[in-house]
């Protein structure tokens, strides 16, 4: 089992419900510029990528500033992401209950949380997506590296300009997917979104959906 040793302070709602700390303020500025990033990238992305959305390009005034702004964009989130994945790392590491936890996903799917292991700060489809966000991270950059016609596209050959465009736009509509599962997660279990907007959850919040770290603020938070 993973041992949550940060400090968490207890605090109370306007309806005197005791909350817990789940993301510090840094934490969330740290997500949301991600968040941001993403949107507008995928948003330029796709006014390069067929002409029936070249329209979006309006919002970057126009197709040339569009075609500039997108890599340095990407820079961004790309480093905004890398300290997402640095500040959250120790907790996605995948352990024996996020198997047995993926192999009850007809228990996740009809909210039989009763059912299944303890979770900690993230459960197990919490934990693959955050390494595939990774993996296409790492893939977009690289790849946008090669086509970036500005700086380095003259340093590649042909072939590998055309290859890396190909696995760019590919590995976008993965990161599309996947986010877009992300904010799904995020409405379907109530309290998610809220919980990265004021940074805080409810005792019987953190009770339900991750008993496990639950058990861990509990033991290290200070009580008035």
């Amino acid at each position: 089992m993973h041992k949550d040793d940060t400090k968490y302070n207890v605090k109370y709602d306007r309806e005197h419900r005791e909350l817990i700390e789940r993301y510090t303020a840094n934490e969330r500025t740290n997500h949301w510029i991600t968040a941001i990033s993403f949107v507008l990238l995928a948003l330029s992305g796709l006014a390069m990528f067929h002409p029936a959305m070249f329209w979006l390009s309006a919002l970057f005034g126009g197709g040339q500033w569009t075609r500039i702004l997108h890599p340095f964009i990407g820079l961004v989130m790309f480093v905004s992401f890398a300290l997402l994945a640095l500040r959250f790392w120790r907790h996605n590491v995948l352990d024996r209950d996020d198997v047995q936890w993926l192999r009850q996903i007809g228990d996740v799917v009809n909210n039989r949380e009763d059912d299944l292991p303890e979770v900690g700060r993230y459960n197990a489809g919490q934990k693959l997506l955050f390494f595939v966000l990774i993996v296409c991270l790492l893939l977009l950059l690289a790849s946008g590296i090669v086509i970036w016609r500005r700086y380095f596209s003259a340093y590649f050959p042909i072939g590998v300009i055309r290859f890396s465009a190909v696995v760019h736009a590919a590995v976008a509509f993965v990161l599309i997917a996947s986010i877009i599962i992300h904010i799904y997660a995020g409405i379907w279990v109530k309290g998610s979104i809220g919980a990265m907007v004021r940074g805080t959850v409810t005792l019987g919040w953190a009770r339900k959906h991750h008993r496990r770290w639950f058990r861990s603020i509990v033991r290290s938070s200070p009580r008035d």
